[in-house]
């Protein structure tokens, strides 16, 4: 069983995805994750963002062992993903790796934004979460704060904004709902009650199997 679940940044879909993939017993890859490490090895690099065949090689010689979990959470790392994510070089450099963890034996869950669309668009269940800009950026924003990180709320917002339409509108899979997905709206749920209705979602897609 592959269940692929999207969304926007700090909507949830994270920790919907490894709740979910716990409770069914499967293993899980967050493949922002990926982007994210590529994003803060071009950083470390000094590569330009604007070279194609640097951030794909990059991707290439991802070894996600490299990065410490908190250097990949951090306000620059994400919008580094972001644009290293709207790079089509880096994207099919990064794509066989994801469908080979989907398609191995008994399954998986990936969450990312193109997964239901791209990565797996045969994915058994789809799921997009997602909840409104300015509770996603207040999330965001007390998660970086427990942190250390010093941005305010309105730069997080702005940011926010400014990744999402990055995201929506580039040319090479573009983050956008698949049309048989199943839209959870996290905004006034709480993560229980968001996880309750992505199992919902799962065991009426598994009931119809």
């Amino acid at each position: 069983m592959i269940i692929a679940i999207d969304g926007t940044l700090a909507s949830g879909k994270g920790t919907i995805a490894r709740r979910i993939a716990g409770w069914y017993g499967l293993p899980h890859m967050d493949t922002g994750r990926l982007y994210r490490a590529t994003g803060v090895a071009a950083m470390q690099a000094g590569a330009d963002f604007e070279d194609a065949s640097a951030l794909a090689a990059i991707a290439r010689a991802l070894d996600l062992n490299d990065f410490e979990e908190t250097e990949l959470r951090t306000a620059q790392a994400g919008q580094a993903a972001s644009k290293v994510a709207a790079v089509p070089a880096v994207r099919a450099a990064l794509l066989d790796l994801q469908r080979a963890f989907a398609n191995q034996t008994g399954g998986a869950v990936l969450d990312g934004r193109d997964i239901g669309t791209v990565v797996c668009p045969q994915a058994d269940v789809k799921l997009w979460i997602d909840a409104s800009v300015d509770e996603r950026a207040r999330r965001r924003w007390a998660e970086l704060q427990a942190a250390g990180d010093t941005i305010t709320l309105e730069a997080m917002t702005e940011q926010l904004k400014v990744r999402d339409t990055r995201d929506r509108n580039r040319a090479d899979a573009p983050m956008v709902q698949a049309a048989d997905a199943v839209l959870i709206d996290t905004t006034e749920l709480s993560i229980d009650a968001a996880v309750e209705k992505a199992r919902a979602a799962v065991e009426a897609a598994r009931s119809q199997r």
